[in-house]
């Protein structure tokens, strides 16, 4: 997904918010008015974690009687990933999306969802795990805490699919691929695992890089590939089955405790009517995505990689995980091997594919 620029604009961010904060409580004294929510995502109107923040919008709204009023912010309008997670975790906002990738620098622990081949092939699986895994939401909950964080949610915006420019099957057919990644080390070690040579190259340079071959390929979800229009300088989708882009949704931790149990009720009970509908409202939008980029190119590849194909990749990646605990210490074993038996469990219940 997209990466930004490092400069921080918290400071004024803060300021901003801090002064219509002011006329808020002065308006207030006139006037009775709804309660304002700030939710903060990193993608724009319409991409997946626009079509969550709307309904959350529209159920808060709902099942306050009106009391509070939600605000979306879309992404650059209140700075980078790390802005919104900060402006969180200060109480300035209230809501934001916050996805692994560069959530780690917060909550290091998190970048287990980086680690290859983790989560199912069956996306009900990672539907159960995502939404309701003891590890998630009772292991890790303490690591948010101590960043002033609180894990409201966690959901998946499709699998991870490699847009290249030529067939990849196994791990020998991306020797040499010079494949673009974000700058997590996680990923790079990932994609050097895998056979590639991975390339951190700033998000607003992989299209040209594409057509100019600065790089031979890419990895996001496929709505974003669409409207990316990635796949117009490349020639097959891969989808090898190796992650699925998921994200959480964190409200600053001090804010929840305060929270009344009438509205701490209301906050459970939207999370539960979400989870079905980001499910599928996510689903709904990569298979319109992947729709509209054959009717666009007719001539692009689709590869589906099988379960024998993907077992090459997974065994040339086994060590990444272990790599990550080396590195990252804390609790990063214990979720890791929690998460590994929840969700082996569940596929035993519901399936592997």
């Amino acid at each position: 997904m997209r990466e930004t620029s490092v400069m921080s604009l918290t400071k004024l961010f803060k300021a901003t918010l801090s002064a219509a904060a002011v006329f808020a409580v002065a308006g207030t004294a006139m006037t009775a008015q709804a309660e304002e929510w700030k939710f903060a995502i990193e993608e724009s109107t319409g991409d997946v974690q626009d079509l969550y923040a709307q309904k959350f919008k529209e159920l808060v709204e709902e099942k306050s009687g009106g009391d509070v009023d939600v605000t979306i912010y879309t992404y650059g309008q209140l700075g980078t990933e790390n802005d919104i997670t900060e402006l969180t975790a200060s109480g300035a906002i209230q809501f934001s999306n916050a996805s692994p990738g560069h959530l780690g620098t917060f909550v290091p622990e998190i970048q287990v969802f980086g680690v290859p081949y983790l989560l199912s092939q069956n996306n009900e699986v990672n539907k159960e795990i995502l939404s309701k895994s003891p590890t998630i939401y009772k292991g890790l909950s303490k690591d948010f805490e101590s960043k002033g964080l609180k894990l409201y949610t966690m959901y998946p915006e499709g699998e991870m699919v490699w847009t290249t420019k030529k067939d990849v099957e196994a791990p020998k057919d991306l020797n040499g691929v010079k494949f673009r990644v974000m700058t997590s080390p996680i990923l790079i070690d990932s994609y050097k695992a895998f056979g590639a040579d991975p390339v951190a190259l700033p998000w607003g340079e992989v299209y040209s890089g594409l057509q100019t071959s600065v790089i031979d390929a890419q990895v996001n979800p496929i709505f974003f590939i669409e409207s990316a229009k990635f796949y117009e300088v490349t020639d097959y989708l891969v989808y090898a089955g190796q992650q699925q882009y998921t994200t959480t949704v964190v409200t600053n931790d001090a804010f929840y405790k305060g929270l009344s149990d009438e509205r701490k009720e209301m906050l459970k009970d939207v999370k539960s009517e979400l989870d079905d509908y980001i499910f599928k409202a996510q689903a709904k939008l990569n298979d319109e995505a992947l729709a509209k980029i054959k009717k666009a190119k007719p001539s692009i590849k689709v590869i589906k990689l099988n379960a024998e194909q993907r077992a090459k990749f997974e065994e040339a990646s086994k060590g990444i995980g272990e790599k990550l605990v080396q590195e990252v210490g804390g609790d990063t074993k214990q979720v890791l091997s929690d998460l590994r038996k929840e969700i082996a469990e569940k596929e035993k219940e519901l399936g592997k594919e």
